[in-house]
């Protein structure tokens, strides 16, 4: 049977990162959404020429076709297994939308999984990252800096990059709009009994293995 699991939590918690661990852990795919409309419009399916539509008229994809675009994803054999959404749902509209589609193929949300950060110390750790411009080996000013400065550890190149968002005043606007448009669909989880949080703060690997006990601790389609 299917493992569906929706993974939520503000911008910087690590969805992506932990959702490929999981994605390999037990064989789902990951779907996102600006991915699969991109793949869709690119393919030129029914549901992609929709979307090219809307997006040419300068409006936003409604509900409407991301559902039809989810649903054509789950249909692929590579879905059989499950899927994690990541960067969906984002309001509790799109919320009952998925319930439905999931019903209407034998399927449910099986876990809901906050990953749950402390916004300061988030700030801290996007605000504070580079990459170097050769090999793109990742570093932090305060957590992770190389051993020599200036210096790559991996390729000893010495020319750094910052992407122009991570910075605190653009992560503190992305936590609230994160708040306003996307947490309050953690109550339409949590008074369905699905909702589970995980220390987003905690080094990666006891993240991982925090959401795997929580995945591995409900069979799918379980009450």
């Amino acid at each position: 049977m299917a493992i569906n699991i929706v993974l939520l939590g503000p911008p910087g918690a690590g969805k992506g990162t932990q959702a490929k661990r999981l994605e390999a852990r037990y064989g789902l795919v990951q779907l996102s959404t600006g991915d699969m409309l991109r793949a869709a419009v690119a393919a030129g399916t029914a549901t992609g020429l929709r979307a090219k539509a809307v997006m040419e008229a300068g409006k936003l994809v409604d509900d409407e076709i991301l559902i039809a675009m989810i649903s054509d994803r789950l249909g692929q054999a590579d879905a059989r297994r499950g899927a994690i959404f990541d960067g969906f749902p984002r309001t509790v509209p799109q919320a009952e939308a998925l319930d439905r589609l999931l019903v209407s193929m034998g399927r449910r949300v099986d876990h809901v999984i906050e990953l749950q950060v402390d916004e300061a110390a988030l700030v801290e750790r996007i605000s504070g990252r580079f990459t170097c411009k050769s090999c793109g080996a990742g570093y932090h000013d305060r957590f992770q800096p190389p051993r020599v400065a200036g210096i790559c550890d991996a390729c000893g190149a010495s020319e750094f990059v910052r992407r122009a968002d991570d910075n605190a005043d653009t992560v503190r606007r992305r936590l609230a709009e994160y708040h306003a448009k996307t947490a309050p669909i953690l109550p339409y989880y949590r008074a369905r009994g699905r909702l589970r949080g995980v220390d987003g703060m905690a080094d990666m690997d006891r993240v991982t293995a925090e959401l795997e006990a929580v995945v591995g601790s409900l069979p799918p389609g379980a009450a």
